[in-house]
């Protein structure tokens, strides 16, 4: 299946409004979690209906209700009639293949971006959905499966961190795009070390393994490219965003998020560099090899030249070559062929061919 653009011909003129799920079923089931929170008080539930996530919420507490698996649609449109997002916010929230976005409402700010998954066995990138939706008192963040991605955000919250548990919800964004933009960094670190490894690999023997490592770290960083370039868009709009929903408190965490998503993406194009240089490096040396090669079967060819010619000409059936009747004719031709040999070889290495 095709990682950079995913698109279903059955989809083509769906109108926008359509909540209808347009990405991968990665789970049986819709898990609905809530953590309500306050400087003093602490609740976290699993629950089973919006309903019942409604009946919990406290309006003098920071909510946060997440969502893992989107396939449920009829789950999506109570959503919306509850907290009174329009259709074609959760319609884009269901559109899981689209690029990172921001959109500030009146009453609730939409972001979306990916989330990044390195697997080590097969050294390729996946990455997951995660659309954030957030107003005064509540956050809703949307994942394509259960995880254990955000956990340290909990546990921060668990743990009663005074920063976190004294803010509302939109510290709760910034601390869900830190880890988003954290692990960035944490894959392109994994990715770069394996890159970084074939420099040696590619100086000592070249191989056409060497090449399937080289052209398979491009496409996985063209993938990286392809996922952080969008948020870094989508944080850069975050910061210039005047809104109501974000504290002046926010946004020199906003401005320290740019800085990190900045690292991630110059030490993308760096690594893309460093991958078109060591594609260069092995055609170099290849040819470098080859020419070695040649030029070793250039010399043993030109040596053997005269040689040859000496044999050809006393290999010849004539009766009147002088010399076949010499006594020491046959000494004296391999001291011709060892001559030339010698002399060959002593010229070719004062001109420094070999």
């Amino acid at each position: 299946m095709a990682r950079f653009l995913k698109s279903k011909k059955e989809l083509i003129g769906i109108s926008p409004d359509d909540i209808l799920f347009k990405g991968e079923q990665k789970v049986d089931k819709t898990r609905l979690r809530l953590i309500d929170y306050n400087l003093d008080e602490f609740h976290e539930m699993e629950l089973n209906s919006i309903n019942e996530t409604i009946e919990s919420l406290n309006e003098n507490n920071t909510s946060w209700i997440n969502i893992d698996g989107l396939h449920d649609t009829s789950l999506m449109k109570e959503i919306s009639s509850h907290f009174n997002i329009e259709n074609y916010i959760i319609a884009e929230v269901l559109e899981t293949h689209k690029r990172p976005k921001i959109h500030d409402y009146d009453d609730y700010i939409m972001l979306s971006t990916k989330m990044l998954q390195y697997n080590a066995e097969t050294e390729k990138i996946f990455s997951e959905n995660l659309s954030i939706i957030f107003n005064n008192n509540t956050l809703i963040s949307f994942q394509e499966r259960v995880g254990d991605f955000f956990d340290p955000v909990r546990e921060r919250i668990r743990k009663n961190r005074r920063r976190i548990r004294n803010s509302g919800p939109d510290y709760l964004a910034f601390a869900l795009l830190d880890i988003v933009v954290d692990n960035y960094i944490h894959t392109v670190s994994l990715l770069g070390e394996k890159i970084e490894e074939l420099d040696d690999e590619l100086i000592r023997q070249p191989s056409t393994d060497n090449l399937e490592k080289i052209n398979k770290y491009k496409v996985e960083v063209s993938y990286l490219r392809k996922t952080i370039k969008p948020c870094r868009e989508m944080i850069l709009g975050l910061c210039k965003l005047d809104s109501e929903l974000i504290s002046d408190q926010i946004q020199s965490h906003l401005h320290e998020l740019q800085n990190n998503i900045e690292l991630a993406n110059e030490s993308i194009d760096n690594y893309r560099d460093i991958l078109s240089d060591q594609l260069n490096i092995f055609h170099t040396t290849v040819a470098y090899k080859l020419n070695d090669i040649l030029k070793f079967l250039t010399i043993f060819s030109v040596i053997f030249i005269p040689i040859t010619f000496i044999a050809g000409i006393y290999g010849t059936n004539f009766d009147y070559i002088p010399e076949l009747h010499y006594k020491y004719s046959y000494f004296i031709m391999w001291g011709a062929i060892l001559s030339t040999v010698i002399v060959m070889i002593t010229y070719f290495k004062r001109k420094k061919w070999f």
